[in-house]
């Protein structure tokens, strides 16, 4: 507003001191053609009372015959004429002491006379470029109340509008890493403050689910990595209150079958780790039936089967392909009765199914079973050295490679169904 009002003002400034020449000159020019008047009424007399800063009459001799009081007995003050083909002439004319060697408008009329031409030269003073006090204090008043105006509708406008962030704010900071089931107000109007609440709600909402999981996470880790140093402790302590009669080979075979289950947990939390990060393996062409063919031929204690379509090849890293496709194969040999099923098949993407003929998964567990440290009753009893989480680490795998892993409907057993994008030749 203050630039605006600048470049205003000097338009308008520009303007009245143009208009205010233009009248300036014309009062010049009218009391120079009185004077015209005068000398050819022959009513010309030596003083002439005008509203001027002054006036000569010069006669065909260069004599000056007539001026206004201030310049009675001054010689003559300039000799511009107008053109020999003119009658008049507009100049300016500065640094005379008569006039305090203020610059002045100089009209200069030629009178033709029978002995000769005579010429009137009649001055003014220039006006100055701010015109008049009173134009300037006008432009600089207006200015500051324009400003001042702008400066208060535009603080009142933005207070109001960022009232809603300053409640944003403020509930931000009461939310703590204890207590984060709080939400910022939605404010109803404002569309741009309102997406950016609704923004700041969902985030809360993920970083609630987050912290949630990390609790449920911390809790269900520490209590299974117990049981394990709770067994080992309980060996030891048993054997030690009669070590003569202690089978310490016995001992120390139950004592490495505790620490097996201690290892697998802790490599499993790292490798849970490594997939929260979002660390990146190396992406390279891996055949789906290739891989299956090579992770099935390994010895396990139940049979299977492969139904292998070559081709169907995804980018992606092998070895935890290997360890997703490893996860699902130990998790159907625990359940399987006697077959396990691995289908390599493509249908407009990759698809992987592992089935086996075991009891199955009831619909409304099997969201449960990819939950960490998730393990149902039947897997406890059939292995009660399971970390319970090798689903969730194949589902983890799965989703990083841009793919989904679930269970589908099956005859009979658990149909655990793998699809990712094929990749792009």
């Amino acid at each position: 507003m203050a630039l605006l009002c600048l470049a205003m003002s000097a338009l308008l400034l520009w303007a009245v001191h143009s208009s205010a020449v233009d009248i300036r000159r014309n009062e010049v020019i009218s009391a120079a053609l009185r004077a015209v008047h005068l000398i050819r009424t022959g009513e010309l007399p030596t003083i002439l009372s005008m509203d001027l800063q002054g006036l000569q009459v010069v006669d065909a001799n260069g004599r000056v015959v007539a001026s206004t009081p201030n310049l009675s007995g001054a010689p003559r003050l300039t000799t511009m004429a107008p053109d020999a083909d003119n009658t008049d002439r507009v100049g300016m004319i500065c640094d005379l002491p008569q006039f305090s060697r203020e610059c002045q408008v100089l009209i200069a009329l030629r009178v033709y006379e029978p002995e000769g031409d005579w010429l009137v030269y009649a001055f003014g003073s220039m006006v100055p470029w701010y015109v008049h006090p009173a134009v300037l204090a006008f432009l600089t008043g207006m200015s500051v109340a324009l400003v001042t105006l702008a400066w208060f509708g535009v603080s009142r406008v933005v207070a109001r509008t960022l009232q809603p962030v300053n409640v944003i704010t403020d509930r931000l900071s009461e939310i703590t890493a204890g207590d984060l089931s709080m939400r910022v107000p939605v404010p109803e109007n404002a569309e741009e403050i309102k997406a950016l609440a609704e923004a700041a709600n969902r985030t809360l909402a993920r970083l609630e689910d987050s912290m949630e999981q990390q609790r449920r996470f911390t809790s269900e880790a520490s209590h299974d990595l117990r049981s394990p140093i709770t067994a080992m402790r309980a060996e030891l302590e048993e054997a030690l209150l009669s070590p003569d009669e202690t089978d310490w080979r016995e001992a120390g075979t139950k004592l490495l079958t505790s620490l097996d289950r201690l290892q697998n947990i802790v490599t499993d939390l790292l490798t849970l780790a490594r997939l929260d990060a979002r660390s990146p393996g190396p992406r390279t062409p891996v055949d789906l039936a290739e891989l299956c063919a090579t992770e099935t031929a390994r010895p396990r204690s139940k049979r299977v089967v492969t139904r292998l379509r070559t081709g169907v090849i995804v980018l992606g890293d092998r070895l935890r392909l290997a360890r997703l496709l490893t996860n699902l194969l130990d998790n159907a040999e625990r359940h399987a009765e006697s077959t396990i099923t691995v289908t390599v098949r493509r249908d407009g993407e990759a698809v992987l199914e592992v089935l086996d003929d075991g009891a199955g998964i009831a619909p409304e567990l099997r969201e449960v079973v990819f939950r960490r440290f998730a393990r149902l009753d039947a897997a406890r009893s059939r292995d009660a050295g399971g970390t319970g989480l090798g689903l969730p680490i194949a589902r983890e795998i799965a989703e990083a490679h841009g793919g989904t892993l679930t269970i589908e409907d099956s005859d009979t057993g658990a149909r655990f169904v793998l699809r990712m994008p094929i990749r792009k030749d």
